[in-house]
């Protein structure tokens, strides 16, 4: 009996050193964004094998799960419904079956995700009806039901593993407002990310008490201004200026990042985000010492995986070879005939065939008098011949519809002011750059300093854009495209994007000069369909095209800015030759 209490004392006694000795969890984070679409290693846009892809992502995911089994968590940062036909034909086609995003997802058993901007572009019945199918938590703290004034969706959530308690905070960009037409939102309001989180922090601090927070945000990291609110890339500002959050997950801007900031009160923070289409993965790996169930110890780092180094997964291909099939028929359906093939190339140096024909078909649709359109893709081509489904989310790369507005003269010369401004360099001399690079990149990596979609040119009207001038004088409007006289004190109907009419990128509130409240005034007319369902419509009608160049606007004065367009050519694509050289009658 002696022998076996003694027995009975050591066992205890070890039990009793087991837990009060720390033990060792690890958890692996892993996260995508801005997958655009691109659930398959095809690129259905160019009909050609793609990179990147859930397809290959899932490869990785599967590894690790061997090594973490249910201490990985998956999550998705948002821009999920839009960029190929893989999405589009599940948002706006086959309304009736099961969505192809949402069963992808599900298979792969993500934990939690946010939405992005183009899920909300796609409208309330496609969202709506996602979100229902997928089985996970979509999380938006910052998305507030306006009938109730709560949120949403789900502001956070808490997950358990081994007793760590891990809370993501999911937050969406709210400049939502300034780029989509409200029937798109209606009933939601978009709150600045700080106040959410002022509001949220503390609940998950306090309540929740969790080990480990993470914010998982469609916001880019670098900010556009000093201030938080409504600001389209807020996640260093928030983690440099609210403690509390271990990780940030970003998304939205697209640019891989993998950094540690210390916030004011001195604390790491790692901010991740795997850029787009799939071609990263981030990952976080957190290593937690608790005893009993207060923590004593955390550490964590993270990485970018390139998913060039993944096969692509068999059984993700079988499960999906169906919607593989549907896909593939669907975008190599026939549109039409185009005459002569065309790029963007050439819209940076001067009118160029690709944009005049969007501004012609959008003066055709809407019967207005004048039209703007940039290039939404920075550089792609459609190729002369039979034209395919594919090929019109090249021509067009958003879900916009179109808006016919009420302008003056004057407003338009401050559209186009403002437009030129973000596009062109003022010229001091010959030897100066006709674009506006960015100065972080030299050399064979000059980039432009704005994005392509901001360089709106304008159809219906001939101009002449004096790069050697300042903003605000930049712009000569001569005439009507008929030769008929321009009034700047004249309203004219314009016909223009919904991402465009809604005020952002500056082009009518701050070069028109209308405040952000008065422009929905301005709109006369709405399309019912996306834009390029309509351009789609109108080439399928017409059977052929002929794409012309209208050669309505010029950059001047042409002995300067000729040998710079062929060195800002070669900086951008290399030794290519323009296929259209501007002329128009000045007189």
């Amino acid at each position: 009996m002696k022998k076996f209490k003694i027995i009975f004392s050591i066992i205890f006694l070890f039990f009793c050193i087991h837990l009060l000795s720390a033990k060792e969890i690890k958890l692996k984070i892993i996260e995508t964004s801005d997958i655009h679409g691109n659930y398959f290693p095809y690129d259905f846009l160019n009909d050609t094998p793609g990179k990147g892809s859930l397809a290959r992502i899932e490869t990785y995911i599967q590894q690790q799960r061997d090594i973490y089994g249910k201490n990985l968590l998956l999550f998705d940062a948002g821009d999920f419904l839009q960029g190929q036909p893989t999405s589009y034909y599940y948002n706006f086609i086959d309304t009736v079956s099961p969505h192809l995003g949402a069963r992808i997802l599900n298979y792969m058993d993500y934990d939690a995700a946010v939405p992005g901007n183009h899920d909300i572009e796609t409208g309330h019945s496609v969202y709506d009806r996602y979100f229902t199918q997928c089985k996970f938590p979509y999380l938006g703290a910052n998305i507030i039901n306006t009938s109730t004034g709560n949120p949403y969706l789900k502001p956070y959530h808490i997950f358990v593993r081994e007793g760590v308690k891990i809370a993501v905070l999911g937050l969406l960009t709210p400049r939502i407002p300034y780029w989509l037409p409200k029937d798109l939102w209606s009933g939601l309001q978009f709150d600045d990310m700080q106040k959410s989180i002022r509001k949220w922090l503390p609940i998950i601090r306090e309540k929740e008490k969790a080990d480990i927070i993470i914010g998982l945000f469609h916001s880019g990291e670098k900010p556009k201004s000093g201030n938080v609110k409504f600001e389209e890339n807020a996640s260093f500002l928030i983690a440099r200026d609210i403690p509390g959050f271990d990780i940030i997950l970003l998304g939205h801007d697209h640019n891989a990042l993998c950094r540690t900031i210390t916030n004011k009160n001195g604390e790491k923070v790692l901010l991740l985000n795997p850029g787009s289409q799939g071609l990263n993965i981030a990952r976080a790996e957190i290593i937690i010492e608790k005893k009993r169930n207060t923590l004593i110890s955390k550490s964590i780092s993270g990485a970018l995986i390139n998913t060039s180094n993944c096969g692509i997964d068999s059984a993700f291909m079988a499960q999906f070879s169906t919607a593989y099939d549907t896909i593939q028929k669907f975008s190599n359906s026939p549109v039409g005939t185009l005459t002569q093939t065309i790029s963007t190339r050439d819209s940076y140096f001067g009118p160029s065939a690709f944009c005049d024909f969007i501004n012609q078909l959008q003066l055709k649709i809407s019967g207005a008098d004048i039209s703007f359109t940039a290039p939404l893709f920075f550089d792609t081509e459609i190729k002369a011949g039979k034209i395919f489904l594919r090929d019109m989310f090249k021509l067009y790369k958003y879900e916009n519809r179109l808006h016919t507005m009420l302008l003056t003269g004057k407003e338009i010369k401050g559209y186009l002011e403002h437009s030129y401004s973000l596009w062109t360099n003022q010229m001091q001399s010959p030897e100066d750059d006709l674009l506006l690079f960015d100065n972080q990149y030299t050399g064979i990596n000059k980039k432009l300093l704005y994005n392509s979609y901001n360089f709106d040119s304008a159809m219906g009207i001939k101009y002449t854009v004096d790069v050697t001038k300042p903003y605000g004088n930049k712009i000569n409007i001569i005439s009507m495209s008929d030769g008929s006289s321009f009034d700047l004190d004249k309203t004219y109907k314009v016909a223009i994007n919904s991402y465009r009419a809604n005020g952002d990128d500056g082009m009518l509130i701050k070069g028109a000069g209308i405040p952000k409240e008065k422009i929905k005034d301005r709109i006369v007319k709405t399309s019912d369909n996306d834009l390029r369902s309509d351009i789609m419509q109108y080439i399928h009608q017409k059977g052929t095209i002929t794409p012309e160049c209208k050669n309505e606007w010029k950059f001047i004065p042409e002995e300067w800015v000729a040998p710079a367009i062929e060195r800002n050519r070669n900086d951008l694509f290399g030794n290519i030759s323009i296929t259209n050289k501007p002329s128009i009658n000045v007189h």
